[in-house]
């Protein structure tokens, strides 16, 4: 049943006043990929919006007009600051000011793959330690089914808040896509589900038209999972099939290009060196891990994990194995990766299957090179690695050229017309003009 105004207590009545007027104050906290993106768009909106971060580097770049995220630009920063729409602080203590609170903190996995969710607790006891009555505080960090309730929820009423009442809690899974030309904040649907109806509402009203109802927190929390789980599984799928074609003397490019055909029934999912970025590598292990507890298993996500986790080092193998056949031997061998970050046209390099290919292939006593304008250096086991200058040089000496990132700027004719041996993972073939060295696909 819908919930009206007049179903609701004052504080609800007096929160949705503010929203629907754009007075509400809020405060964003974590300023990364999630964190700023949400800070600026709710300033654009009009709204009075305050990023806390710990970082006191990410406070001063704001604060300057800095942009560090690829989907943000500095300029726009820069006016929403001058405005006074958008601040940002490494102090707590404004947290006290906000009538919104967005929780966007990174919800990483330990070396055992089990969630690691310090981050959201250190953010859920800044809030129990500031929040207002009759503020809204909504979790958007991705996680297992039940945090909100298990963690935010209890620590809330530690200080004898009612929640629905005194304090309203929502989740809504983020829904960040770098680099899309198509969906952005602006316009992609966002799942929310309130602690109570009313809690629901308010965050219904803070996010707009495209917001979705659920039933729960829970609900909301398992949508994310399951969206990411999704795109996993299926990535596996489409490894393994590309180990199991290569075996068969089959282009699993061509294959998939043909299935693709399909106008029902069919979704298309590509092989890859690996998986990586801060979403599709690391959820559905948040999933596992809570199947777990609950006694249960998750087979096709654990498997999908063998097969993805293991693209990197079967890639190296292909590598060897391209080499060998060509009277080289990997050790002491020239090999330049084209692009290094997790996705293609951005600059997050977090848990990209390329970092893991360059220890494995530094680790057998390759000379790696890299060739990323999207950065400018990255450390792998401790060394450190800078992006060629002299990109035709590199090229010409290298023993095997091996695209792993397909960015949309790289000069894909210059690789075509140098690379001696060109190894392709991303199927760019159709960018590269003429090939005249030997050229070979994952």
């Amino acid at each position: 049943m819908a919930i009206s105004i007049q179903d609701t207590n004052v504080q609800a009545m007096t929160l949705m006043e503010k929203i629907e007027r754009k007075t509400a104050k809020i405060a964003i906290i974590g300023l990364g990929y999630v964190g700023l993106p949400n800070a600026v768009a709710k300033a654009q909106e009009g709204f009075c919006v305050i990023g806390y971060d710990l970082s006191v580097d990410k406070v001063h770049k704001i604060t300057s007009g800095v942009s560090y995220i690829d989907d943000v630009t500095s300029e726009s920063i820069l006016e929403l600051i001058n405005s006074g729409n958008l601040t940002a602080t490494y102090d707590a203590n404004h947290l006290s000011d906000a009538d919104v609170i967005v929780i966007c903190v990174p919800t990483p996995v330990d070396e055992y793959k089990h969630p690691d969710l310090q981050f959201v607790e250190s953010a859920c006891c800044d809030v129990k330690n500031f929040v207002k009555a009759g503020a809204l505080v909504i979790l958007e960090s991705t996680t297992y089914p039940g945090t909100t309730e298990e963690i935010l929820v209890p620590m809330l009423q530690e200080r004898g808040l009612t929640i629905g009442k005194d304090v309203f809690i929502a989740y809504s899974p983020e829904r960040i896509d770098p680099a899309n030309k198509n969906f952005n904040i602006h316009n992609t649907p966002v799942v929310v589900g309130g602690v109570t109806a009313v809690c629901g509402k308010l965050a219904c009203m803070y996010f707009g038209e495209y917001a979705i109802q659920v039933s729960s927190p829970s609900v909301a929390e398992m949508t994310k999972i399951y969206e990411n789980s999704f795109r996993y599984v299926n990535i596996g799928f489409a490894n393994e099939m590309a180990l199991i074609c290569e075996n068969m003397g089959i282009d699993i490019w061509e294959v998939i290009n043909a299935a693709s055909t399909k106008p029902f029934g069919f979704m298309p999912f590509y092989p890859s060196s690996g998986v990586g970025g801060h979403c599709i590598p690391v959820d559905p292990y948040y999933l596992s891990w809570k199947v777990r507890s609950l006694n249960m298993q998750s087979r096709m996500i654990e498997t999908a994990g063998d097969i993805n986790s293991n693209m990197p080092r079967y890639t190296c193998q292909r590598i060897m194995e391209v080499l060998n056949e060509r009277g080289l031997v990997i050790h002491g061998s020239n090999i330049l990766i084209v692009g290094i970050t997790y996705k293609k046209d951005v600059s997050d390099v977090r848990e990209s299957p390329a970092l893991e290919l360059i220890a494995e292939l530094e680790r057998l006593g390759a000379n790696v090179t890299f060739w990323d304008d999207h950065v400018t250096s990255v450390t792998v086991h401790g060394k450190t690695y800078h992006n060629v200058r002299d990109t035709e040089t590199a090229i010409v000496n290298s023993d095997i050229t091996v695209v792993v990132t397909n960015h949309s700027d790289v000069d894909y004719t210059l690789i075509g017309e140098n690379a001696t041996v060109l190894f392709d993972t991303k199927n760019v073939q159709n960018m590269l003009g003429t090939i005249k060295g030997e050229y070979i696909r994952l």
